[in-house]
């Protein structure tokens, strides 16, 4: 694909990292702009040639970009994007890897000015690390990237966008922000909730003088509880920027819990074991 003249990249963390070294890599930007918060950050971004230069204020992340990427927390884009409108030059091509959708692009569409356009994408990719120094040129090669449009959606823009996560290596796929929001909310963000709950259950029971309980925790512990090392801010952004498909399926969890809880408290060994059979062979079939 052709080469994008202006990159800037809103947030130079894991994502925003990451990305902009694979594009470094494959030539598919001429300069590339990172803005944050910590300049110092930035710096030490820079003179790792992870990115070219430095915008000291948002505006000028914006002037003259023909790609602007935000890799900042979901929460943020909004005024971010208000921010820099009156400096969005005609053609210009914005996009996100924020892991929920509906909520934010209601909001872009009423943001972004007709002379531009936003495509919402998803990168299935990342880790419980984060900032730049956790960035890998590797890191979307071969992950899933999920693009969300719209009625609204401009389709060359969409191509566009399309082409350039299929360069960078990941395998696209497209659903609308609704499907999307309840698809993560499910496989992703559920199961993050639960662990940081899970987490917050075993600090508790410490604190009641069981001084030993984390002591004798084994691999099976700390491989299920990984994701609770996860960035805590970003996470707060996430609950409440997807709150209906989360709240659904915690109610939804709750039910099973109650089952299993019932099934433990009148020693049901038959509900029990059918339970447990029922999650063994669903476990088997998310591996196939």
């Amino acid at each position: 694909m052709n080469p994008f003249h202006r990159v800037s990249i809103i947030g130079v963390g894991l994502l925003g990292g990451s990305l902009a070294k694979v594009m470094r890599k494959l030539g598919l930007a001429k300069s590339i702009i990172g803005y944050g918060r910590n300049k110092e950050t930035l710096y030490k971004a820079k003179n790792l040639n992870i990115i070219d230069d430095i915008a000291h204020d948002i505006q000028s992340a914006a002037k003259d970009a023909d790609l602007i990427v935000f890799c900042s927390p979901v929460q943020t884009i909004g005024q971010l994007a208000v921010e820099i409108s009156p400096h969005i030059k005609s053609g210009c091509l914005l996009t996100d890897v924020g892991s929920t959708k509906e909520e934010l692009i209601l909001e872009m569409e009423k943001i972004i000015p007709d002379k531009a356009s936003f495509v919402g994408v998803h990168p299935i990719a990342g880790s419980e690390m984060s900032g730049f120094q956790a960035s890998s040129i590797t890191l979307y090669d071969g992950a899933h990237c999920i693009v969300t449009p719209t009625d609204k959606t401009d389709p060359s823009a969409l191509k566009k966008i399309i082409e350039l996560w299929e360069t960078i290596g990941a395998k696209v796929s497209s659903m609308s922000p609704k499907e999307h929001d309840f698809i993560f909310g499910a496989i992703s963000h559920l199961p993050h909730v639960l662990i940081f709950a899970l987490m917050n259950t075993l600090g508790s029971l410490k604190s009641e003088n069981h001084d030993q309980i984390t002591y004798f925790a084994g691999s099976g512990l700390r491989d299920i509880t990984r994701i609770a090392s996860s960035e805590p801010v970003m996470w707060r952004d996430i609950c409440t920027s997807n709150k209906d498909s989360i709240l659904y399926c915690l109610d939804r969890f709750q039910e099973t819990l109650n089952l299993l809880r019932s099934g433990i408290e009148q020693k049901n060994e038959l509900l029990l074991t059918e339970q447990f059979k029922n999650a063994n062979k669903h476990r088997l079939n998310l591996l196939l």
